[in-house]
């Protein structure tokens, strides 16, 4: 089965190459890169960990474990990889120059045995769920031991991967340990293959997450450039959430005139066809790019920048998290919010993340609508009543700080793979 896989995958790498080629074009980025996705990395952090995070959330995921490895193991290097342009620019961001990033190989054995050879990872750990058949049986070949950290499975993804179950099961035993966020994560790569054995539940290591000085500094900029004003954030919002927040936006200010939405797409792509959705509908625009002074009468501001999510929330008085209104999205992190002393809004479709929205919902820390008109409902009401906001906002930071401690968990794990690499 690898073996078709396989040659599929060098079939079509032709049209994956101009696909990455004309999305670069679109974004005006270089392409001078592209040959590390094929293996050809330089000797530098040789002999250290590799941590793998797809794109731009696990990256801000990992961020307390990697400050976790650096003080632990400061001798040894840290290789981040990441599938994203997105990806890169937050590793660039979020860490500092010890920390080597590079594109993750395709799913190609040379292309991942030359990474390899040329990198000399003592261990791979891999953020939540990227299970790629090469990359799982090169590591075993070149006795790679690897961690699936902070791992989730969602019951639609444990259907997805089940009509592949046959191949699933043959795959999984390649991961040394995979720490499960939830019982129930865990019970689900069970069903799909994996042993009792690799399994241990820590918990989400992204409540051990916290908010940087300069994000908090930032804010206070924000504010400023805002003015004395209610504001409310929509973040990360997908196409499909558009019309939605737009209407949303009309009723808001009907009722609060005074109101500013900070809007902030999921995706770069999305910044120029918001601002002009958002002129269209009739709404004053400002850009957080443009170092204009934002007088009153703007009523929307998009966020069209990457890395300062925290900031907006920490500048906002109430916030929407998106990819949460349509049942194919699964939502996004409501713990950045929660963290930050807000009160948090949802859409109902959060099956990346049940854990975390049952644990809010039941310590009466955010609200969930499902339309335009009970989001604008719920906006004007938590904008109104700052009792309620300061309560939920009270609870959702109860929340994070009663789930803290997944970090060592995982700390314990890389140090058994560490340990066992020693010995040999």
């Amino acid at each position: 089965m690898r073996k078709i896989y396989t040659f599929l995958a060098y079939l079509i790498m032709p049209l994956v190459l101009i696909r990455l080629c004309w999305k670069a074009y679109i974004r005006k980025q270089k392409v001078s890169r592209l040959k590390e996705r094929f293996g050809y990395v330089d000797t530098r952090n040789q002999g250290g960990i590799w941590l793998h995070a797809v794109s731009v959330g696990e990256t801000i995921a990992a961020v307390p474990l990697v400050k976790k490895l650096q003080a632990q193991y400061p001798e040894l290097p840290i290789v981040i990889t990441t599938m994203t342009v997105t990806g890169a620019e937050r590793v660039a961001a979020l860490f500092d120059d010890r920390i080597l990033h590079c594109y993750v190989p395709y799913d190609l054995p040379a292309a991942l045995h030359r990474f390899i050879t040329r990198k000399k990872p003592k261990i791979l750990i891999i953020m939540e769920t990227e299970i790629w058949p090469n990359l799982l049986a090169v590591c075993q070949q070149r006795k790679v031991p690897i961690l699936l950290a902070n791992a989730r499975l969602s019951a639609k993804s444990l259907r997805g991967y089940q009509k592949i179950g046959f191949w699933m099961k043959k795959l999984l035993p390649a991961l040394n340990y995979i720490a499960a966020q939830t019982k129930a994560d865990a019970n689900r790569f069970i069903a799909l293959g994996a042993s009792p054995q690799q399994m241990v539940i820590t918990g989400s290591v992204k409540f051990d997450m916290t908010v940087p000085e300069s994000a908090r500094q930032q804010a206070q900029v924000f504010s400023e450039r805002f003015g004395m004003r209610p504001v409310w954030i929509a973040a990360s919002t997908h196409e499909a959430e558009e019309d939605i927040i737009v209407q949303a936006a009309h009723r808001v200010l009907q009722q609060l005139p005074d109101t500013l939405l900070l809007w902030v797409p999921r995706h770069p792509e999305r910044f120029s066809k918001v601002m002009s959705l958002a002129k269209k509908q009739g709404f004053t625009v400002g850009l957080r790019s443009s170092e204009e002074v934002i007088p009153p009468t703007t009523q929307i501001v998009i966020g069209d920048s990457m890395g300062e999510l925290l900031a907006y929330y920490a500048a906002s008085d109430v916030a929407f998290v998106g990819g949460s209104l349509v049942p194919s999205l699964g939502g996004h992190n409501l713990l950045e919010p929660a963290m930050l002393n807000l009160p948090v809004i949802s859409g109902p479709h959060l099956f990346n993340f049940t854990e975390i929205f049952r644990l809010l919902q039941e310590a009466d820390a955010m609200r969930v609508v499902r339309d335009a008109q009970s989001l604008a409902n719920m906006v004007i009401t938590l904008l109104q009543d700052g009792e309620l906001r300061a309560r939920l906002g009270s609870h959702g930071l109860q929340v994070v700080q009663q789930n803290l401690g997944a970090v060592d968990k995982h700390m314990a794990l890389i140090a058994a793979l560490l340990n066992h690499q020693e010995e040999k």
